[in-house]
């Protein structure tokens, strides 16, 4: 017999945001409530109704305060656009300007809380984890507290600028405070500090597959077409060096890309004509579904450390597995010619293989919840 726990999730991302971190924390809270347990968010203010989805989910849910601090004004005239992006971006790099803000509302609201079993925040940004660890200084809140991170911070190596060696004594004050860490995959144990190893438990992304509908009967058609789906990081984690290839490729292909980043691949529209599809992001189901009726997937992988041998892995990847189409896995700084070219002639001997099992939501939410036992 279940022993109904009360159980609370600290998240900047939640529903109805498209992004890892809120299909972590949405996926964790109704998969936990459907276990029979009582669930409580707390997630960053947004002018969102969330009636009906509490209607159906039966959580209580509570938004931090409205931000005060003022965004930095967009002003689409040179030079001062130049300006305010690179101050833009000082004030991110040295402050974690503006959401440092909410490491104040996310203590304030925790402050007088009902007590919980178990309390999960969630990073990225890390001004969650930052915020529990100082309302955590002088009550506990909950029996147990296991601060989840979606990607190292002091470590990171996706970034072209460390972090300011201050963050430090944030991230360690957090560490000290919380019962566990989770974090997805085994390779980011090594990107935190050795002290708190002991810690780390690794619990992978957790979906719920009952929701995924996939194209049963793909279109038939001799032009092959592939598809890439989320962001880059120009120099670390890019589509460069394939793209240049499909340039002066002559075959008969379609690249089609979603992304929020339009504008970066704007410049090889012209060159590469409608073999060449850009489209803004879309939610993660409707975009499953059209991944699901391509002949197969690109994955660019991203290191973790100096010397690039880590690889990380993308939630994004277990997206591409549900779909059922053959993933292709490149490395933006060396690209292998000829396994691009295999793909093309519809060779899949060397896809990258998913075992989606272990990221099944209810495995997933069941790992959390014995770390609370």
């Amino acid at each position: 017999m279940t022993i109904k726990k009360r159980i609370i999730l600290i998240s900047d991302a939640f529903y109805p945001e498209n992004s890892p971190r809120s299909f972590r924390a949405t996926e964790l809270a109704k998969a936990l409530h459907e276990l029979g347990h009582d669930i409580t968010i707390l997630t960053k203010f947004r002018n969102y109704d969330y009636s009906q989805f509490l209607a159906e989910h039966q959580f209580k849910l509570t938004m931090l305060h409205k931000p005060i601090l003022p965004n930095v004004p967009e002003i689409n005239l040179r030079p001062i656009s130049f300006i305010l992006r690179g101050f833009k971006r000082m004030l991110t790099l040295l402050l974690e300007y503006p959401d440092i803000e909410g490491m104040y509302w996310v203590r304030k609201s925790l402050r007088n809380s009902a007590r919980f079993d178990l309390m999960i925040s969630f990073a990225i940004p890390y001004y969650v984890h930052w915020g529990v660890a100082w309302a955590r200084q002088k009550d506990l809140i909950a029996k147990t507290w296991i601060a989840d991170c979606g990607d190292p911070y002091m470590f990171a190596r996706l970034d072209r600028f460390r972090k300011p060696f201050y963050f430090k004594y944030l991230e360690m004050m957090f560490c000290r405070r919380c019962d566990y860490i989770s974090v997805p995959f085994v390779e980011m144990q090594k990107q935190f500090y050795p002290q708190f190893i002991s810690k780390i438990k690794v619990i992978p992304q957790g979906f719920n597959f009952k929701e995924v509908n996939i194209c049963k009967e793909r279109p038939c058609s001799n032009t092959i077409l592939f598809v890439f789906a989320g962001s880059v990081i120009p120099g670390k984690r890019d589509l460069t060096q394939l793209l240049n290839f499909l340039v002066a490729l002559e075959y008969d292909f379609v690249f089609r890309i979603y992304t929020k980043q339009k504008d970066l691949f704007q410049k090889y529209k012209s060159s590469m004509g409608e073999k060449l599809e850009i489209y803004d992001y879309i939610d993660r189901l409707s975009l499953i579904f059209e991944m699901s009726k391509c002949d197969f997937l690109v994955n660019v992988d991203s290191s973790l450390d100096d010397q690039g041998n880590v690889e990380a892995v993308p939630s994004k990847l277990i997206d591409y597995a549900l779909s059922g189409r053959p993933i292709l896995n490149i490395n933006s700084s060396r690209l292998d010619e000829d396994k691009v070219m295999a793909f093309l002639k519809k060779d899949y001997t060397r896809q990258r293989i998913i075992d989606l099992s272990k990221h099944d939501i209810t495995r997933v939410s069941t790992q959390f919840l014995e770390l609370a036992e």
